[in-house]
């Protein structure tokens, strides 16, 4: 009896076990053939248009509120497109900050006073208080020439200075009015620079008195650079690619470019 239910269960069985290994028999061989007749996809390659600029500055914000401050900038102040303001700075009529310089208002106000500017790559600051008891607060009057790389923070420069480039101007320094920096000066904290005197040197000392015909010339160095600052402020945009289409306008009407 056990015999003979041991042949029944063999022949059942094995027609089955056949079948499940010719379908996957079958299966591995279309997967193999499929595997090897496939096309290749073509790569995606996206050709850059001509009139497509280099490098615009898009990526980059130009006036940072932060809370309840927002930088406020004239109707005719130039301020380059790579220029970060941040906070309580406030940029006067006449007035122009150029690129890479950075304006942070987070701690304490900054102001930047008539037909002055900051020039290339400077920084200007300012604390939440002055170890000296002076205001915190950066203060640039007008007429002022700050030159490029300089550092300005929680200091006071009176109207009609020009601070030289590479310039340090630490807490609660004061710069009175028509006085000179020299490049490369760093004015401790607390440290007053009288008026009409020229002053230099790590840290900051006395040189000499300004003649008049010296004096005289500072303000003219400001307004020169206001004019020049005119030049950019006419061409400046934000950020887009019009002004190639401008060029090319120009260019079809004759016009030298």
């Amino acid at each position: 009896m056990a015999t003979s239910l041991a042949r029944i269960s063999r022949r059942c069985l094995t027609p089955s076990l056949s079948s499940n290994l010719i379908r996957r028999h079958f299966a591995a061989e279309a997967v193999a053939v499929a595997t090897t007749t496939e096309a290749p996809k073509p790569k995606s390659e996206v050709t850059p248009s001509a009139d497509r600029a280099k490098w615009d500055y898009r990526g980059q914000r130009q006036i940072i509120p932060l809370g309840q401050w927002l930088p406020k900038v004239a109707v005719d102040a130039y301020v380059a497109p790579n220029v970060v303001l941040a906070g309580q700075v406030t940029v006067w009529d006449g007035s122009s900050v150029w690129n890479g310089a950075v304006l942070r208002g987070d701690l304490d106000k900054i102001t930047l006073g008539f037909c002055s500017n900051v020039q290339e790559r400077c920084v200007v600051h300012a604390a939440w208080s002055s170890p000296t008891g002076l205001p915190a607060e950066t203060l640039i009057d007008r007429y002022v020439t700050v030159g490029a790389y300089s550092l300005l923070r929680s200091c006071t420069i009176e109207p009609e200075c020009i601070i030289g480039q590479h310039s340090i101007l630490m807490e609660g320094s004061l710069v009175e009015t028509r006085s000179i920096l020299e490049a490369g000066s760093v004015v401790p904290p607390g440290r007053r620079i009288p008026s009409g005197e020229l002053w230099g040197g790590n840290p900051a000392r006395f040189i000499r008195t300004l003649t008049n015909e010296e004096t005289l010339e500072i303000p003219k160095l400001a307004v020169a650079i206001n004019h020049l600052s005119g030049d950019y402020f006419s061409e400046f945009l934000p950020y887009s690619t019009v002004y190639r289409e401008v060029e090319k306008f120009k260019k079809s009407l004759g016009i030298a470019v």
